[in-house]
């Protein structure tokens, strides 16, 4: 397969050039107005070619809570957005991946069904610590941990010593302890159920700035490699400035929702938005964009649930679930918001890939072919008929983006192109030690 554009966004920058693949491997990159002759060749003329984003922070959902989300919708919805692998977090489902025997469920449970590469985080629960170095060898790329209640029973969540036990017995496996870092202390009950500034209220900064403190405590303690998931306290920013200063393992993830919305134009009743930690005001918002360069990633925590836990019908926020789902919007969000071709590419595709260790996210020889063609300046509005997720809650819903996903390519194979999905789902467990074809 034979793929040239004027714009090819490498680690080198971006340039014309021609990308030649063969098999599910790119072959070599050569210049764009090179001679060839091959019956597999497109020229994408001004269209861009990026590498299949990774998305590290996806709530999938299945098994036990297929009906949220799951397998194949949520790789459908990845696929239309340019992603091509996606890291499944350990809850929701039931039984959550907090053994060895649950990740092999839950490897199972995805088998045929998946358009995009698949890999798996596992769960950093009390009491499971001799678990994790065997759930490692199984095939987990890493383990997500919280330090505040999760939201779901089975998916207990850690203390100080807990925290301190999972670093040690991970200290010298380089695998990544992700950490939703919120201390309980510091929330409060919500004055007026309905009102989303009553609910950012009730989880101050505060909370996250102090739980990355501990982490940072800890982190240094050990030796281990942590990492904070969807930081959305700019005040967590000089925290891991001075991890990374002082040559700590300690690093950090945004998502899109923090960089999009603000505070102040979030209505009351709108649980659609609702997600922990909070979206904050615009100042918050505007100190973590000018923060990305202290940052490993952007990627969507795309955690959906049924219309019903969102409580659309009531506007009741104190009772929502908590998350957003965006998985397929996130590429068009940050063009939207301004953020560089070189920067996406860095952000949303080979950051997110280097810290699950899976060999993703670049386009440069030897790398899977994972590709997305992308048109950055054609504009759409996101209506429910084009939302691949399961259901069609979003709070980007009724937004005008800016830039289309044209085609996706899969390790060479097509899996997307003119607003449809091509072929059959051929998606892989990423690292995984069962065969399991998606």
């Amino acid at each position: 397969m034979i793929l040239r554009s004027r714009r090819v966004v490498m680690p080198s920058g971006t340039r014309a050039a021609t990308i030649h693949s063969r098999g599910e491997k790119i072959d070599r990159i050569g210049d764009y107005d090179e001679p060839f002759d091959s019956d597999d060749e497109t020229d994408y003329g001004d269209l861009v070619i990026l590498p299949g984003l990774v998305d590290s922070h996806v709530h999938v959902n299945e098994p036990g809570r297929t009906e949220w989300e799951g397998f194949d919708t949520a790789t459908r919805a990845a696929a239309a957005g340019g992603i091509t692998t996606i890291i499944d977090m350990p809850l929701n489902s039931i039984p959550p991946t907090t053994s060895v025997a649950a990740l092999l469920t839950k490897a199972e449970a995805m088998s045929g069904k998946c358009w995009v590469d698949v890999g798996l985080w596992g769960g950093a629960v009390p009491g499971n610590a001799s678990q994790l170095q065997p759930m490692l060898r199984e095939g987990a790329l890493g383990f997500k941990c919280f330090l505040v209640d999760s939201g779901v029973p089975e998916f207990g969540w850690l203390d100080r010593g807990g925290l301190a036990t999972a670093l040690t017995t991970m200290r010298d496996t380089n695998a990544p302890l992700l950490v939703h870092a919120e201390l309980a202390e510091h929330l409060h009950a919500m004055t007026d159920p309905h009102s989303y500034r009553a609910y950012v209220a009730s989880r101050p900064a505060i909370a996250e700035d102090t739980a990355i403190d501990m982490v940072f405590d800890e982190v240094r303690r050990s030796g281990a490699k942590a990492h904070i998931v969807h930081l959305s306290s700019a005040g967590g920013l000089d925290r891991l400035r001075r991890a990374r200063d002082s040559g700590l393992r300690l690093t950090a993830e945004t998502t899109p929702h923090y960089l999009y919305f603000a505070e102040e134009t979030i209505p009351d009743g709108a649980c659609a938005f609702k997600c922990a930690p909070p979206i904050r005001d615009r100042a918050n918002r505007d100190r973590l964009w000018d923060g990305l360069d202290v940052l490993q990633a952007v990627v969507s925590d795309h955690s959906p649930s049924t219309p019903s836990l969102k409580h659309l019908h009531d506007g009741n926020i104190e009772r929502a679930w908590g998350g957003i789902a965006s998985l397929q919007f996130t590429l068009p969000i940050m063009n939207t918001r301004g953020l560089s071709l070189d920067r996406i590419a860095e952000l949303m595709c080979a950051g997110p890939a280097d810290l699950a260790g899976v060999a993703k996210g670049r386009i440069e020889p030897g790398a899977d072919a994972d590709l997305a063609i992308f048109d950055p300046d054609e504009t759409f509005r996101v209506t429910p008929e084009i939302i691949e997720h399961r259901h069609k809650v979003t709070p980007y819903a009724g937004e005008e983006l800016r830039g289309v996903v044209k085609t996706t390519y899969l390790r060479g194979m097509k899996i997307w192109e003119h607003g449809a999905h091509v072929g059959a789902p051929g998606g892989r467990w990423v690292r995984g030690m069962l065969n399991v074809e998606c």
